[in-house]
């Protein structure tokens, strides 16, 4: 069905529902922006990046550049949740441990410097007695506590920004799948978006969110490579050993964390299953999204051990009680793609990939970054862009030069 009428046009139109797209739908619409959203599944799917019961927030990176945007995102968080009347961001303190000479570790500390960020660095008896003995670490590690974290629920996050864009006007679509994206040489500027039911979108500019699938579609749209490469991870949960189940709730104040250093490992505290703490591998195999093994699972003899040397015997290491499928969408750097598409596009169309396992928490601060480099040109906010160009791999494949090594592990997942 060729576009007709003022129904099939729109100010922007965004490629993939998942958070990113979610949240920019959000605020486009809540600017007075005529904004249509498509997924080219069920709207809350759970075969990409945004599904799931938690992730973590944490303001505690190596890359100094990504504080501003979860300082602005916990800000946003807690706008959007006071506009929809419940909660999604559930706060509690965080804690990255690992050796002492661990150079991403000591990043994280420069950062917290820099940035003013209240922390406090331990060493193993302090951090033993600082949580009673629920978290112990060996003597030649160091630990650094912050109380900018938290726990995010993932699907319902999604909803809250569909339902918030939907409230402001905006038009979802689910169940339409985008095959094409062109030049609108008939008017003056913006772009074609063409679905594979034959329907045909105007917009004056669009957004491409497409998760695990942008590498594709960018691709088929401007016949470049966009070097985002999606792989399968596997989240863990295990069994709390009974009468400690309290002690390692979010409720105790239990905190999100991360391990530097082989494994890289992360978790949460309990919250979403009772009983069950989330701990997993910051890893996985590389995939096509289209052709997904669906397992095998992680590798578990590291992490099991990990768990026992960790938890002070309180959490059973025999293996998980349950596990869920997910997939980053990774770029060399695992840093972000947040840019135009340039060439023929222009300005018109913007592209926000690459999140690498560790984008969800910024997704109020990226919504908001989208959204206004499609309606603006530029986005303000204070937030470092150069560190997102998508050009930046023309100048180097591997894209940002680092300090330290990468922190996703590939082929790690297997039983």
């Amino acid at each position: 069905m060729e576009y007709s009428g003022d129904h099939h046009s729109f100010d922007v139109i965004i490629v993939g529902a998942g958070v990113m797209g979610s949240s920019a739908a959000y605020q486009l619409a809540k600017r007075g922006h005529k904004t249509l959203l498509l997924e080219q599944f069920d709207f809350l799917h759970h075969r990409g990046s945004s599904h799931g019961e938690s992730r973590t927030i944490r303001a505690t990176y190596p890359e100094d550049y990504y504080y501003a945007m979860v300082s602005e995102s916990a800000q946003l968080w807690a706008q959007a949740q006071s506009e929809i009347g419940y909660k999604v961001h559930f706060p509690t303190q965080h804690f990255d441990m690992g050796p002492k000479d661990e150079q991403s570790l000591l990043s994280v500390v420069a950062t917290c410097r820099k940035h003013g960020l209240p922390h406090r660095v331990m060493d193993s008896k302090t951090v033993s007695e600082y949580f009673s003995g629920r978290i112990n670490i060996p003597e030649n590690w160091i630990g650094v506590s912050t109380d900018l974290g938290g726990v995010i629920k993932p699907t319902k996050a999604v909803s809250m920004f569909q339902t918030l864009a939907l409230k402001n006007g905006a038009v979802l679509r689910d169940n339409t799948k985008v095959t094409n994206i062109k030049k609108d040489v008939e008017n003056e500027g913006g772009v074609i978006v063409s679905t594979v039911k034959g329907e045909k979108f105007r917009g004056k500019k669009c957004i491409v969110t497409a998760g695990a699938w942008i590498g594709k579609l960018v691709k088929t749209v401007a016949g470049i490579d966009c070097p985002v490469e999606p792989l399968e991870t596997t989240v863990c949960y295990w069994r709390i050993k009974e009468g400690h189940e309290e002690k390692f709730a979010i409720d105790s104040e239990f905190p999100s964390f991360a391990s530097y250093g082989a494994p890289y490992v992360y978790g949460t505290p309990s919250l979403e299953y009772p009983g069950l703490i989330k701990v997993a591998v910051h890893g996985g195999y590389l995939c096509d999204p289209d052709k997904r093994p669906w397992g095998p699972g992680v590798k578990l003899e590291e992490l099991k051990e990990w768990i026992k040397e960790r938890f002070g015997g309180m959490v059973d290491a025999e293996g998980p009680v349950a596990t869920q499928l997910c997939m980053y969408s990774m770029t060399p750097d695992e840093d972000f793609v947040i840019d135009f598409l340039g060439g023929e596009f222009g300005k018109d169309v913007v592209v926000g990939g690459g999140f690498s396992g560790h984008g969800f928490k910024m997704a109020p601060a990226v919504g908001r970054i989208l959204a206004e480099l499609a309606t603006e040109g530029e986005a303000g906010g204070g937030v470092e862009m150069k560190q997102f160009s998508l050009r930046r791999f023309e100048e180097n494949p591997k894209g940002n030069a680092k300090e330290y090594p990468d922190q996703v592990i590939l082929g790690s997942c297997r039983l």
